[in-house]
């Protein structure tokens, strides 16, 4: 991409409105636009990002047998009555619209209702589980205060998996499979070191839920950390008898505030009774399947890591999920040596395969230099009168903020 083709403008001023530091950077850097509280539009250099999270996590739910659908969001409020899920003294963040026609819809704010009921009518032997269904989709929620950027919106893209099971040794062993899957997840999208497995309230469904919670100042959750065996409890649980369970004192444990970009939580029976979702077992009996759910908030994860991945210049971005792997820098005039080198680099990347965003525009090294820094591309590299006398390219690694002058060779060996 050339950047004086790019119609989004950084800016040096965060917006006045914004409390959250990844929404303020991320609307400076030109990468989301802010519609109303907890609404945002993603813009061309956001919107990559999001979708390389995306296909991360894709892969991942794939890998694990994942099948991905795409639901409506569009909710019948008679399966939500089923499972006493509609109304609004149970659940108070539902956005509701009513038909001409007369009547209610709700927009989806979660789907187990929706999946279940879909499944009943695949699903009547014990031959047709396990079965694991997810969608990466958006979601809406009416919530009470919408300040914390893209980590908590009003309207929201989240993948949702839902796994049913005819026993709960195969729901177990599933659960810790999906477990895997959400580390390889937060791995690839660079925040693996930073995120905990955490034992949270399982409501009325099990005895624990299971949080994934990304360590950050920024966070609303405060959990205890097991550094040793890179586990974490969430305040909320944390008593004397889950220390015993777990043979650890207070001692073995580090007060952390915390982002929760991940959830997995065993849900029983509580959604396929009431909604008819049974099989027939190998003695001929009938029985409701067991399920589970996991959700992983996409946009929330793109806001965490501009969250705790950025500096005092800007972004950050992990290569894995960055728009370009490449800031390409011209300094001088257009048909000048430096631009004309700078064209050339530009194309030998495009050819193989290099992502490359190249700025062309017609501004001043200073102005460049900190648009790079803000838009955060793992690699900067410079061309200019300078650089060629010199023999080559300037190369800035955005993470470490090493600089060196390389050839072409060197260059190229790097940034692929």
């Amino acid at each position: 991409m050339r950047q004086s083709q790019l119609f989004t403008k950084t800016r040096r001023e965060a917006p006045k409105d914004e409390v959250a530091e990844n929404a303020k950077l991320l609307i400076r850097a030109g990468f989301i636009s802010k519609e109303l509280a907890g609404v945002y539009t993603f813009l061309p250099l956001g919107l990559i990002v999001l979708e390389k999270i995306k296909n991360i996590i894709r892969e991942e739910m794939n890998a694990v047998g994942g099948l991905e659908v795409q639901m409506t969001t569009l909710q019948n409020p008679e399966l939500y009555e089923k499972t006493n899920r509609w109304d609004d003294e149970v659940v108070d963040n539902w956005f509701k619209t009513e038909l001409k026609s007369g009547g209610k819809l709700g927009l989806g704010l979660t789907h187990e209702e929706a999946i279940t009921a879909m499944l009943v009518g695949h699903v009547s032997s014990y031959k047709d589980l396990p079965m694991s269904v997810y969608q990466i989709q958006k979601k809406f929620r009416n919530e009470i205060r919408a300040k914390s950027g893209i980590m908590r919106g009003r309207e929201f893209t989240m993948k949702d998996l839902y796994s049913f099971h005819a026993n709960e040794e195969d729901l177990n062993d599933y659960y810790d499979k999906v477990k895997g899957a959400y580390e390889r997840v937060f791995e690839r999208v660079g925040l693996g070191e930073l995120t905990y497995f955490t034992f949270a309230s399982g409501g009325i469904f099990s005895k624990y839920s299971h949080e994934f919670q990304t360590l950050s100042e920024a966070g609303e959750d405060t959990i205890y950390v097991n550094e040793e065996k890179k586990f974490a409890i969430n305040k909320e649980v944390l008593d004397e008898e889950i220390l015993a369970e777990f043979g650890i004192g207070m001692d073995d444990l580090v007060e952390k505030k915390a982002i929760e970009t991940g959830n997995i939580f065993k849900l029983g029976t509580r959604y396929t009774e009431p909604l008819g979702l049974k099989f027939i077992d190998e003695n001929g009996e009938t029985k409701p399947a067991i399920g589970a759910s996991y959700g992983l908030g996409v946009d929330r994860l793109m806001g965490t890591i501009a969250e705790v991945m950025s500096d005092d210049r800007g972004l950050v971005w992990p290569r894995n999920i960055a728009p370009f792997t490449v800031h390409l820098v011209a300094l001088g005039t257009e048909g000048g040596e430096a631009y004309t080198e700078a064209e050339d680099l530009y194309r030998v990347f495009s050819e193989l395969g290099i992502e490359v965003l190249f700025d062309d525009r017609n501004l001043g090294a200073g102005e460049k230099f900190a648009d790079a820094d803000l838009l955060g591309m793992p690699y900067r590299v410079i061309v200019s009168d300078k650089t060629l006398a010199s023999g080559g390219f300037e190369l800035k690694e955005r993470q470490s903020g090493e600089v060196r002058m390389v050839n072409l060779e060197e260059l190229i060996e790097i940034v692929k």
